[in-house]
This record gives structure tokens, C-alpha cells and sequence, in this order.
């Protein structure tokens, strides 16, 4: 059984989505972020950089992995899916899932802090972050005019880049033209494991669409942003 220690984050998505796609059994412990959970004793043994998601295999002897992208990998072995066993299989794969950690989540993580949670509107730094994404973006768009999958088949790759991309609208940044990243946004979507995961450990799609939650909500991850 996989303990899985997350909240509603792209991040925290990550390992839900791909728990569900993997059909692996597995419990979840939410982890409130307004509180600092993630900074108590207890968690900080499961993680010692103090942030989600985290898990723990009690299958394998207690072990505790951290840094979505090691968890994908490892959940990913541990199943013999959604990651190539070939060396160029492997890499095409790889590439790709640095390209997200290295690169879409820290920019739309930067834009969602100045666009959404600052108190005061630093316009350089929006535009910096917002057009980097926008850049990011379009750089997936020429990949999926080639492939229908970013690392030709569908993989952990996929599901850590959509986990971000699909909030394009909360980080302010836009898709227009980009045909090819829109086909594979919907074809995303459309996957039922990850309509799961990302219900995974709450809902929180319906912000963009309530204008009162979205501010509560940005206020919230504010108050976690500036501590």
C-alpha cells in the first residue's frame, strides 16, 4: 500500500494522477498547507524539504520518497508503466519530465506568485514569468505537432506537464493558436485516471468560475507564499 501525503496542487496532481492511471492501491493523507503541516516533526521525517507530495511504501520496507517527479519515476518502476525500459525510450521520457520540473513548473509557480498572490502588482515580474510560460508553451505546441504524446508514447512526461499546463488560466497565461498543445489538452483530459487525480485530496477546478473562491483562494496561498 502507497501512503500519499498531498494537497490540491499541480504538484501534489502529479502523484495522484499517476497512482490512478497505475491503478495502484493506495491512501491519502491531506496535508494543510495554511496550517505549515508540511513543516511539523512528523512530516519532516516523511520529507525534509518540508513541501508535497510525499509517499511512503509500506511495501518496501516503509520507504519514504519525495520531489514529484522522483515519485512518478519511482511509482512508474515499481508498476512497468508509463516509463520505457530502453535507454532511448527512457531518455525521450526524461527529457521531457525535466522539461516540466525544470521549466513549466517553476515559471507558471513564478507567474501564479506576482500574477495572483502578491499584495502589490510588480508588472515586470508578470510579464517575465507570464511570457516565459507563454514561450514554454509553444515549445510543447512544435513538440505535439510531431507526436501525438510528448515522448511519442503516453507517459509520466504527459501527465506531469498537463498537470501544470491545465491551469494555464490561474497563471494568466494564454494558449491562442496553439492547436497541437490544445488537441492534447483534451485528450488529456478526457482520461478518466486523471480526471480523478486531480479531485485528489479536493476539488478545486470550480476557482476560476467563482470569483469570491478565487480570491479566497489566492489569499490563502498568499499568506503561504510570504511566511
Amino acid at each position: 500500500m502507497i501512503e500519499l501525503y498531498t494537497a490540491s496542487t499541480p504538484n501534489g496532481h502529479k502523484a495522484s494522477c499517476t497512482l490512478e492511471e497505475l491503478g495502484l492501491p493506495y491512501e491519502v493523507h491531506a496535508v494543510d498547507l495554511s496550517t505549515g503541516e508540511q513543516r511539523s516533526d512528523a512530516y519532516l521525517v516523511i520529507n525534509p524539504n518540508g513541501r508535497i507530495p510525499a509517499i511512503v511504501d509500506r511495501s518496501a520496507d516503509n520507504l519514504a520518497v519525495f520531489e514529484s517527479g522522483a515519485i512518478m519515476i519511482y511509482l512508474a518502476e515499481k508498476a512497468g508503466r508509463l516509463l520505457p525500459t530502453d535507454a532511448a525510450g527512457r531518455a525521450r521520457v526524461m527529457q521531457w519530465l525535466m522539461f516540466q520540473m525544470g521549466g513549466i513548473g517553476p515559471m507558471m509557480g513564478q507567474a501564479n506568485v506576482f500574477y495572483r498572490y502578491f499584495p502589490e502588482k510588480i508588472q515586470p515580474a508578470i510579464d517575465r514569468y507570464q511570457n516565459e510560460c507563454r514561450r514554454l508553451f509553444e515549445v510543447l505546441d512544435r513538440r505535439l505537432a510531431e507526436s501525438e504524446w510528448l515522448a511519442d508514447d503516453y507517459s509520466i512526461a504527459d501527465i506531469a506537464n498537463w498537470c501544470w499546463v491545465r491551469t494555464y488560466k490561474w497563471s494568466g497565461v494564454s494558449r491562442d493558436g496553439l492547436d497541437n498543445l490544445d488537441r492534447w489538452l483534451s485528450a488529456m483530459k478526457d482520461k478518466p485516471a486523471l480526471r480523478q487525480g486531480i479531485q485528489v485530496p479536493m476539488k478545486v477546478d470550480n476557482i476560476l468560475e467563482d470569483e469570491e473562491a478565487a480570491r479566497e483562494f489566492a489569499r490563502n496561498a498568499g499568506k503561504i507564499v510570504q511566511r
